[in-house]
């Protein structure tokens, strides 16, 4: 019901201070467990430069061509690509991936397959799929490389969506599991048809206690 993918749990790689990105990911869930999940991820030109600075030269910014999608993918039953695009323009690349699941069991082993980074479960008969964003930053990251991704992240953003055959809502909590306070350029869909959450990547960053994105249907 969810290898973990490098590109969609954002903060395992943007904290491994490889590159800087924005990324898009809507899950849309069937009744009975299928369903398809649309990634978009954006890599700015300048994460290159941050790369360098930790003697990853002769590393890619991202292991997120289609080659990787495809073995990723290749390890997980009843899971397939549907399609993938990539655009590189002189700012940034973009990837787009639309993939379907037959079942949950898949999208879990897609999204987390060690089981501590995305969890389904059911509550009063509503089903439930709980996705850490961010954990909260270790005290050995370096400060002043880690501010410099946040510059270099300016203008990208974090989004997640979700939606199902009914009705969905979504919870956001922190590490202590409360509600975190989050600036007010955040735009947060909680109830409806398509529940959503948006966010600047270096606005994620800067939240001391991670976060996490709770949705029910």
């Amino acid at each position: 019901m969810l290898k973990k993918f490098r590109i969609l749990l954002l903060i395992v790689f943007l904290l491994s201070l490889n590159s800087c990105i924005g990324i898009s990911a809507d899950i849309v869930m069937r009744k009975d467990g299928s369903g398809k999940i649309t990634l978009e991820y954006r890599f700015s030109r300048m994460a290159e430069a941050v790369g360098r600075l930790d003697g990853n030269e002769n590393w890619h910014i991202v292991p997120s061509g289609r080659a990787d999608l495809e073995r990723t993918v290749a390890r997980i039953p009843g899971m397939r690509i549907v399609s993938f695009s990539s655009r590189e323009g002189e700012r940034e690349i973009l990837n787009r991936a639309e993939l379907e699941f037959k079942n949950t069991e898949a999208l879990l082993a897609f999204l987390d397959p060690s089981g501590k980074r995305a969890f389904l479960g059911m509550e009063n008969g509503a089903n439930s799929l709980s996705v850490i964003i961010m954990d909260p930053p270790s005290s050995a990251v370096n400060n002043d490389l880690l501010d410099l991704v946040r510059q270099v992240s300016s203008g990208y953003q974090v989004k997640l969506t979700f939606s199902s055959d009914g009705n969905s809502s979504m919870t956001l909590s922190n590490s202590s599991g409360i509600t975190p306070d989050l600036p007010s350029g955040a735009k947060i869909v909680s109830s409806g048809k398509k529940v959503s959450f948006e966010m600047e990547t270096a606005a994620v960053l800067g939240l001391k206690q991670g976060l996490g994105v709770n949705f029910n249907w």
